[in-house]
C-alpha cells in the first residue's frame, strides 16, 4: 500500500497548536462576537494566519511551491479546529484553498510554480468565482463569456471576460481569482489579479450568519487576461477541474460542520455542570443528557470517523470519491446543525440570547448545509449514484460492505458490526425493489435513499474506527453499538415507508409485492437489534459527565 500523502503526527499537532495559541490570543470570545455584531472581515488576523510566523495557508499547497504538502487528513483536521474558533474565518480560508483547487489540479507545471509559489510566498487572499446569479450549484449554466482575442497572426494572445458572479467568499478582498468563464472550447477557468481594470465587487452581502467573511458579488466589465492566464493553457477543462475537487473540498466542509456542531455542544455540556436545577447539575438529568447531548454528540463522532476513512482513503490516492464526499458534507453539516440547535436548547432563555456564542454559532453553522452544494444537491448525488452503483452490481455493492462488516463483528462483536452489516443489506434490498417497482424515477424517493446510504456507510466507518482501540475504547464502542442500531431501525422503518408510501392503495399487484418486500425486509427476530439500545445511549452520558 502507497504510504498516505500528508504531514507528519508531530508536524500536523504544530499547526494545530500554533492555529489554537493564534486564536486564545487574537480571537477571544468577546473579539467573535464584536465581528459578528459588526459584520467586519478581520484583515489583521487574516494577515497573521498568513504571515511567514503561521503560514496556515501552507498546509494546502506542494511542497515544491513553497508549501507544507498537507493531505486530506491534515486540512480537515484544521479545518474542524478554525469552524470551532469561527466559521467565518475558516469560510475566509476555505475559499483561498477553493482559488488555489483549479490551478493545483488543472495547471500546467509553470502555472504552478508562478501562482501558487506566488501564493505561498506572499500570502495572497484567493477567491473562487464560480457561483452567478442565475446558475447557482449548476454550474454548466453559467453565463460569465471569455471572448478570445488574436493578435495580427491569429493567434489568441488574451481573453476578454464578461459576467457577473455572486456570493464570492473573499470577493472584496482577495488579491487573486480563480474565475470560471464560458470560452469558445468551453467553460474554463482564468486566473486574474486584483487590479486588472474592469474588476470589482460589488457590495457585502449582510448576512444571517458568517459575519466575519467577506462575501460580495464580483463584476467583470470587459476584463482582458494575457492567454497564459488560462489554467492548462487549453479551454473547456473547467467543470471537470471543479468536479474532481469536490470529493475533497466538500470532506472540508463535512469538518466544518463537525467543528461549529462541536463547539456549540462543548459550551452546552459545561452550562450543564453549572446550572443547577431542582437540586442537581443539568448534566445529572436523564431527560437533558440523553436527549439534548449524548444523540448528537454520537452523531458529530459518527461523522467524524467517516470523514477521517475518507481522507485517509484520498490520501492513499484514491479518487473518484465525489459520492463520499457528499455522503461527509451531507452527514456532518446537518448533524452539526442538530447539534447547535440541541444545544442552544440546552441553555434555555440563555441560549437565545446574542450575549452567548451558542446563538452564534447557530446562525453560523446553518451556511454548511448551503454552500459548496446544498444538502439537497448532495442527495440529488447521493441518491442518483448509489442506485446505479446498486443496480449496476445487483447489490452486490451493499452486501460487499455487509460482508465485511461481518467479518469485523466476528473479531469485534462490540463495537455493532453486526447491525450495521445487517442495514447495509436491508437498504441494498430496498433500493433494488425502488428500482424493479419503478420507484426511482421519483426525486423524493432517490433524497430518501441517499439519507439511508449516508447513515448506513457512515455507520460502517464508525463501527471500524471504533474497532481500533484508543484512550477512549469503551466509549466509542457504546457510540458505535447504538449508531449502528439507529441506523439498521432507519434502513428497515424508512425502507419500509418509502416502498409502502409510493404505493396506489387500488393496485392490487403493487400491494401484494410491498408486502413481500415487507416481510422480508422486517425480518421477525428484527427486535433483537434494539435491545440495549438505551443502556449504550446512558454509557455515553456517563462519558460525558466524567469529561474534565
Amino acid at each position: 500500500m502507497t504510504h498516505p500523502a500528508g504531514l507528519s503526527q508531530e508536524m500536523a499537532d504544530m499547526v494545530v497548536q500554533t492555529l489554537r495559541q493564534v486564536a486564545r490570543r487574537d480571537l477571544p470570545d468577546a473579539r467573535v462576537l464584536k465581528l459578528d455584531r459588526e459584520d467586519e472581515f478581520p484583515h489583521d488576523l487574516i494577515r497573521t494566519l498568513l504571515s511567514p510566523e503561521v503560514g496556515l495557508h501552507l498546509i494546502f499547497l506542494p511542497e515544491d511551491v513553497g508549501g507544507l504538502g498537507g493531505g486530506a487528513r491534515d486540512i480537515c483536521r484544521i479545518s474542524e479546529e478554525m469552524a470551532a474558533v469561527d466559521l467565518g474565518v475558516a469560510t475566509a480560508f476555505l475559499a483561498i484553498c477553493l482559488g488555489t483547487d483549479p490551478i493545483l489540479v488543472g495547471g500546467t507545471p509553470e502555472q504552478k510554480t508562478r501562482w501558487l509559489g506566488r501564493i505561498a510566498s506572499e500570502g495572497l487572499i484567493v477567491a473562487y468565482g464560480v457561483t452567478e446569479p442565475a446558475a447557482g450549484s449548476n454550474v454548466a449554466a453559467l453565463q460569465t463569456r471569455a471572448q478570445p482575442v488574436r493578435d495580427a497572426s491569429g493567434a489568441v494572445e488574451s481573453y476578454r471576460l464578461n459576467g457577473t458572479k455572486q456570493f464570492i467568499t473573499n470577493g472584496g478582498v482577495a488579491q487573486l481569482y480563480t474565475i470560471l468563464a464560458a470560452a469558445p472550447g468551453g467553460p474554463s477557468f482564468f486566473i486574474v489579479e486584483r487590479d486588472t481594470p474592469g474588476m470589482s465587487a460589488g457590495r457585502h452581502e449582510d448576512k444571517h450568519g458568517i459575519r466575519a467573511s467577506n462575501t460580495t458579488s464580483v463584476q467583470l466589465d470587459d476584463v482582458i487576461v494575457p492567454a497564459d492566464h488560462l489554467v492548462g493553457l487549453a479551454e473547456g477543462r473547467g467543470l471537470k477541474q471543479a468536479n474532481e475537487v469536490f470529493g475533497y473540498t466538500r470532506l472540508m466542509v463535512g469538518a466544518f460542520g463537525l467543528g461549529a456542531g462541536q463547539n456549540a455542544l462543548e459550551r452546552a455540556l459545561a452550562y450543564a455542570r453549572q446550572r443547577i436545577q431542582f437540586g442537581s447539575p443539568l448534566i445529572e438529568k436523564q431527560g437533558y443528557a440523553l436527549k439534548l447531548l449524548a444523540p448528537h454528540w454520537v452523531d458529530l463522532a459518527a461523522g467524524r470517523a467517516y470523514v477521517r476513512e475518507i481522507a485517509l482513503r484520498i490520501d492513499s490516492g484514491e479518487r473518484d470519491l465525489q459520492v463520499e464526499g457528499s455522503i461527509a458534507k451531507l452527514w456532518c453539516t446537518e448533524a452539526g446543525n442538530r447539534a447547535a440547535d440541541a444545544a442552544l436548547q440546552a441553555l434555555g432563555g440563555y441560549g437565545y440570547t446574542r450575549e452567548y456564542m451558542v446563538e452564534k454559532i447557530r446562525r453560523d453553522v446553518r451556511i454548511t448545509s448551503i454552500y459548496e452544494g446544498t444538502s439537497e444537491i448532495q442527495q440529488a448525488i447521493i441518491g442518483l449514484y448509489r442506485w446505479k452503483e446498486t443496480v449496476r452490481s445487483k447489490g452486490a455493492f451493499w452486501s460487499g460492505q455487509a460482508a465485511r462488516l461481518e467479518d469485523l463483528h466476528a473479531r469485534r462483536p462490540d463495537v455493532g458490526a453486526a447491525q450495521a452489516a445487517a442495514a447495509a443489506q436491508a437498504l441494498g434490498q430496498t433500493i433494488l425493489h425502488c428500482h424493479q417497482s419503478g420507484l426511482t424515477k421519483h426525486q423524493i424517493v432517490q433524497f430518501q435513499l441517499a439519507d439511508l446510504a449516508a447513515v448506513v456507510e457512515v455507520a460502517g466507518a464508525f463501527c471500524r474506527d471504533a474497532a481500533q482501540d484508543g484512550d477512549e475504547a469503551a466509549a466509542d464502542a457504546a457510540m458505535s453499538r447504538w449508531f449502528a442500531r439507529r441506523a439498521l431501525a432507519a434502513a428497515r422503518r424508512r425502507g419500509l415507508e418509502i416502498v409502502l408510501g409510493a404505493v396506489d392503495p387500488g393496485d392490487e399487484a403493487g400491494v401484494a409485492a410491498a408486502g413481500t418486500f415487507a416481510a422480508r425486509v422486517a425480518a421477525p427476530d428484527a427486535w433483537r437489534s434494539l435491545v440495549g439500545g438505551w443502556r449504550d445511549l446512558e454509557s455515553v452520558a456517563a462519558h460525558l459527565r466524567a469529561r474534565a
